[in-house]
C-alpha cells in the first residue's frame, strides 16, 4: 500500500473518530479541501475509492462509445424478446446484459453501473415502484435453542453464458450453522436432495422451515397434495412449516444469509459450471461456520454454538428412495393470513376460518395419525403456552397413516455413529443403504398392517 493511500485511509479513521474535517486537515498538514474529496469519495465507494485511479481519458473515442452504446441497448432487447416468448431467462438487469456483451466479445466491457445509465437513459428500465402492503403479524416461533429451527431456500443465479443454478442454503437460526447445495434446477427431487443433506450436515432439526414453491409443497394444481417433500420430512422425524405466500420477512435468516453468500460466492467472479459454485460455496461455508462475527453469538462461532446442543443426524450413506414414501405419523405446519372470504388456503383447498377477521395471521397445523388426518387453524404458534383454536377439519385420505416403528429411533441412533455397511437390495438401487432399506421397509410394513386390520374390519 502506497504513502498517499495510507495517508487517505488515515484521514478516514480520523473523521469516524468524531474528528471534524478541519482537525483532521491540520493533523495531516492537507488542505480541508483534500479531506472532504477523500471523505465523499468513501462514503460513495467504500475503502476501495481510497486507491488510485486510472489516469486514463474518461471519455474515448466517439466509435468507441457508439459502438458500446448500442451493443448494451441490443443486448437489454434481446433478453426482453427471449424472456416474453418462454424460450429464455427471465433475468434482464445488468448482470445479465453484462454477460451477454462478454459472449459477444465486446471490448472493452462496460461496468454493471454504465450499463444501467445506459438503459436509463435510453428509457428501458421500469421505475421501482415500492409495495404498499398492510403489515400482518404473521405468528412465528420463538427458538432458543440449536436444532428447534433451521430455515430453508433458494436463491438464483446464473453461471458464464447464462445457464441458470438454483442455490439451496439452510441454516440453524439459533446457531447460524450453515449449509447449501447448487442444483441445475428447482425440482422436487432435487429439494428433497437438500433437504436430506442438511439433516446429514446440520441435524435433524425439530422444525425445517421452507417457502411455498411447488417444489416444496407438491405443486398448486391438485387438492390435498401431499407431496415427496411433506412425506419426507414426516418419515425423518421433523415438522415441516411453510412460510406465509409472498412474505420472505418470515424465513429471514436464511434470507439474510443468501446476502453474504452471494458477496462471498458469486460477487466479483464468473463461475463457469456448478462444480465451481460448490467448491467455492463450500470453502465460504466452512469459513463462515467458524467465524465469530455474530453479535448473537456473544463471542462464539457457529460451530462451537451449534456444538452444545446434542446433534441428531441423518447417515451420509442415506439415499432417497425412488418409489413413493408412506405416510407417518407427524404434523405439518402453514403459517397463512386470513383472506376476504374468510378463508386460508392450505394444500390448494380453501378451509373457512370463523371468528376471524380479514388480514389475521393464523397457524394451521395438519397432524396425521393412525386414526386419520386432522387440520386445526390456530391464533399463535405451537410454542405459545395461551393460544385459541379457530377450527378443526377432518382431512381427507386415500391412504392409510403409518405409526412410527419403534425401529426408526434405533435407525436414527445408527446414522450418528456411522456403522451400517452399504447392501444391495432388489427393491432399492444397490447404492442405498441397509438402514435406509430398514427405515422404509419398516414403514411399509406398518401401513400393510393396517390395510389388513381395515379390512377385516369392513369384511
Amino acid at each position: 500500500m502506497s504513502e498517499i493511500v495510507a495517508e487517505r485511509k488515515t484521514a478516514i479513521h480520523l473523521l469516524r473518530s468524531g474528528r471534524s474535517v478541519q482537525e483532521v486537515a491540520q493533523e495531516l498538514n492537507r488542505h480541508p479541501n483534500w479531506v472532504r474529496k477523500w471523505q465523499q469519495r468513501y462514503q460513495e465507494e467504500g475503502w476501495s475509492g481510497l486507491q488510485d485511479r486510472s489516469r486514463a481519458p474518461r471519455k474515448h473515442g466517439r466509435k468507441l462509445k457508439d459502438k458500446v452504446w448500442h451493443a448494451i441497448c441490443q443486448a437489454r432487447s434481446e433478453l426482453e424478446a427471449e424472456a416474453s416468448t418462454e424460450e429464455g431467462l427471465k433475468y434482464i438487469g445488468p448482470i445479465a446484459v453484462r454477460t451477454r456483451l462478454k459472449k459477444k466479445k465486446i471490448n472493452p466491457i462496460p461496468s454493471k453501473s454504465t450499463i444501467e445509465r445506459v438503459l436509463r437513459e435510453q428509457k428501458m428500465t421500469r421505475p421501482y415502484q415500492k409495495r404498499t402492503e398492510e403489515k400482518i403479524a404473521y405468528p412465528h416461533l420463538k427458538p432458543t435453542e440449536p436444532l428447534q429451527l433451521c430455515q430453508v431456500d433458494i436463491v438464483p443465479h446464473y453461471l458464464q453464458g447464462g445457464e441458470r443454478v438454483a442455490c439451496f442454503n439452510a441454516i440453524d437460526v439459533v446457531s447460524r450453522y450453515p449449509t447449501g447445495q447448487a442444483f441445475s434446477q428447482r425440482c422436487e427431487k432435487d429439494a428433497a436432495r437438500f433437504l436430506i443433506h442438511t439433516w446429514q450436515e446440520i441435524g435433524i432439526a425439530r422444525y425445517t422451515q421452507v417457502d411455498n414453491e411447488g417444489c416444496f409443497s407438491g405443486g398448486f394444481t391438485h387438492p390435498y397434495v401431499l407431496g415427496k417433500v411433506l412425506r419426507l420430512a414426516l418419515a425423518v422425524g421433523t415438522e415441516l412449516v411453510f412460510s406465509p405466500v409472498y412474505h420472505p420477512q418470515s424465513n429471514g435468516y436464511v434470507e439474510r444469509f443468501h446476502q453474504d453468500y452471494d458477496q462471498h460466492v458469486w460477487e466479483t467472479t464468473y463461475l463457469h459450471n456448478r462444480q465451481q459454485v460448490q467448491n467455492k460455496a463450500d470453502k465460504f461455508f466452512r469459513a463462515y461456520r467458524h467465524s465469530e462475527h455474530h453479535s448473537a453469538l456473544n463471542g462464539l462461532s457457529p460451530q462451537e454454538r451449534h456444538q452444545q446442543t446434542a446433534v441428531r443426524k441423518l447417515s451420509p450413506d442415506f439415499v432417497l428412495p425412488e418409489n413413493k414414501l408412506p405416510l407417518v405419523e407427524g404434523r405439518v405446519h402453514f403459517i397463512r393470513r386470513v383472506e376476504t372470504e374468510g378463508t386460508v388456503r392450505v394444500l390448494n383447498v380453501d378451509w373457512i376460518v370463523p371468528q376471524s377477521y380479514v388480514n389475521q395471521g393464523v397457524w394451521v397445523t395438519l397432524e396425521f395419525k393412525q386414526s386419520g388426518a386432522t387440520l386445526h387453524i390456530y391464533t399463535a404458534a405451537p410454542d405459545v403456552a395461551k393460544r385459541q383454536c379457530l377450527a378443526s377439519y377432518l382431512f381427507p385420505l386415500k391412504e392409510t397413516v403409518s405409526p412410527k416403528p419403534a425401529e426408526i429411533d434405533g435407525i436414527l441412533e445408527t446414522f450418528e455413529q456411522n456403522q451400517i455397511q452399504t447392501i444391495s437390495d432388489n427393491q432399492f438401487d444397490g447404492s442405498v443403504s441397509k438402514s435406509n432399506n430398514l427405515f422404509f421397509m419398516a414403514l411399509i410394513t406398518q401401513t400393510a398392517r393396517l390395510a389388513s386390520r381395515l379390512f377385516h374390519t369392513m369384511y
